[in-house]
């Protein structure tokens, strides 16, 4: 018989634009490990809005992580970064309504932001942001994902900030949970919370 795959043993979680660690999923997730898995190393920063020093500051976190128990979730620009790590690394990932070309996307909001969770906190998305978020881009594998079983997106039809069709197009070929309706926020989570973390082996 064929061993188990081993537990995963680290989870990072990657919020989104104008959110925080303290969004409503990322703060089920913590709950979650904490009530299931206290021995999991669970790590959800505060990303800062240059995408270039998001990406430096989750190199950093993540440099002497085990690639083959290490885990990802990310939501929105979030899952965006993730599928960056997943590429890099190999390892499962959870993709929440993620952002396809948010250069694209972004390139609208350039100005003066306030945190979802905090609207005293405010941050410039600057337009040379929009830049970095090109430069990652063209990072990732062009055409069809790599390692595509080691993904899992959720879509949501009604999300009201991102085109569902053009999520399922980019990650076809993946695992992809597809909702007929719910919202960006996935605020039915707790609904297929135990499917996400079965499939990140936690």
């Amino acid at each position: 018989m064929n061993a188990p795959p081993p537990r995963s043993t680290h989870l990072l979680y990657l919020h989104g634009f104008r959110s925080s660690p303290r969004s409503a999923k990322a703060q089920r997730m913590a709950r979650w490990v904490g009530e299931h898995r206290p021995d999991l190393t669970w790590l959800a920063p505060q990303l800062p809005p240059s995408p270039r020093e998001a990406l430096a500051l989750i190199r950093e976190q993540i440099r002497d992580w085990p690639r083959s128990t290490m885990a990802v979730m990310g939501s929105s620009l979030g899952g965006f970064y993730a599928t960056w790590v997943q590429q890099h690394t190999g390892c499962r990932a959870v993709l929440l309504n993620p952002a396809v070309d948010p250069a694209r996307d972004l390139s609208r909001h350039i100005g003066e932001h306030s945190c979802w969770q905090d609207p005293q906190e405010r941050f410039f998305f600057r337009p040379e942001f929009v830049d970095e978020l090109r430069t990652i881009a063209q990072d990732l594998t062009p055409g069809a994902i790599a390692r595509p079983a080691q993904l899992l997106a959720v879509i949501a039809k009604g999300d009201e900030v991102l085109d569902w069709r053009e999520m399922h197009a980019r990650y076809e070929g993946s695992r992809i949970h597809l909702l007929e309706g719910s919202d960006h926020g996935l605020s039915d989570f707790d609904d297929y919370l135990s499917e996400l973390t079965e499939f990140l082996q936690l």
